[in-house]
Formats: structure tokens, C-alpha cells, sequence
């Protein structure tokens, strides 16, 4: 695997670090919450994330992509992350872009999921509950672990002024 599809996929794994980081412990009720202001709720933005990685899968695949619909935050999650992991997969055993470049998926597509990301984060804090701050330098992230099932902190932030 070149260095390019080493990077990518990494940044896939810290999409699924902080995602995961974002959704911890939120109450049942987040999934719907609404900020107002035509805000995607949080299961809106998840699903979404789902669609931008499966879209821009598909200059691996071919075909087209379309998320399992579903009102179940927990369900779209499990999707999100199979279509992280699979996506890693063809990454990793060197699968032909078609039309698209490493550099083209990082700017727009990875880019774009990753803003979501710090969206959930976000709405987590205008939800009444943040997200509690890390040094994610010091972050447990591997591409091998693409799943739901991520690390907690290992570096959390000993001063947290906002603290609910």
C-alpha cells in the first residue's frame, strides 16, 4: 500500500474515532435533537456522512450508493462503519480510483465528513451535554480499528471549564 492509501485510511480511522468520540453517552434523545434553523439532527448528519463515503466509494466500486434508510441512531452508526470499513478495505488492497484521486477524496468527500463530525460535537454542546475535551494528539486511533467499538481517551483534558 503506498504512502497516499496509508494516510487516507488513517484518516478514515480518526473519522471513526471522533465520530464515535462525538455520539459517547449521548442520551437516546440526541439522535432527534434539533437546533433549529433547517440544523440536520444528528442522526440526519450521520446518515448523511454515510452517503458522502458511499458516494465517493463508488469511484472504487462503480454503481451508485444509497444509505439504509432508518430512524434508529445506533442503526445508522453500524452503517456509517461498515461503509468506513469497507471503504479502508479496497484503500488497503490497492483498489483502482476511477476519476478520482487521493488528493480529490481527502479535499472533498473525507473533508466533508469529518466537518460532520465536529457538527456532532457541536450539537452535543448546544444539547445541554459536550463532548469532554482530549488531546488528540495522544489519541488511540488505528486503521485497524474502523468499527463502533473505539478507544476511550487516553490524554483527556484535566481542566474543563465548561463542564456541565
Amino acid at each position: 500500500m503506498d504512502e497516499q492509501r496509508r494516510m487516507l485510511r488513517h484518516f478514515l480511522a480518526a473519522l471513526a474515532y471522533r465520530t464515535q468520540k462525538a455520539l459517547r453517552g449521548a442520551s437516546p434523545e440526541f439522535a432527534n435533537f434539533s437546533a433549529g434553523g433547517k440544523v440536520r439532527t444528528p442522526l440526519e448528519l450521520v446518515r448523511h456522512m454515510d452517503s458522502v463515503l458511499g458516494y465517493a466509494r463508488t469511484f472504487i466500486t462503480g454503481g451508485s450508493y444509497r444509505p439504509p434508510q432508518t430512524d434508529q441512531l445506533a442503526e445508522a452508526m453500524v452503517n456509517f462503519h461498515r461503509v468506513v470499513e469497507d471503504f479502508a478495505r479496497h484503500l488497503e488492497a490497492g483498489s483502482e480510483m476511477h476519476g478520482i484521486t487521493p488528493e480529490v477524496l481527502l479535499q472533498g468527500p473525507f473533508s466533508d465528513a469529518m466537518t460532520h463530525a465536529g457538527q456532532l460535537a457541536m450539537l452535543r454542546r448546544l444539547a445541554g451535554d459536550p463532548v469532554p475535551p482530549e488531546n488528540f494528539i495522544y489519541a488511540t486511533i488505528s486503521p485497524d480499528n474502523l468499527g463502533p467499538n473505539q478507544p476511550m481517551p487516553v490524554s483527556p483534558d484535566a481542566v474543563w471549564p465548561e463542564k456541565p
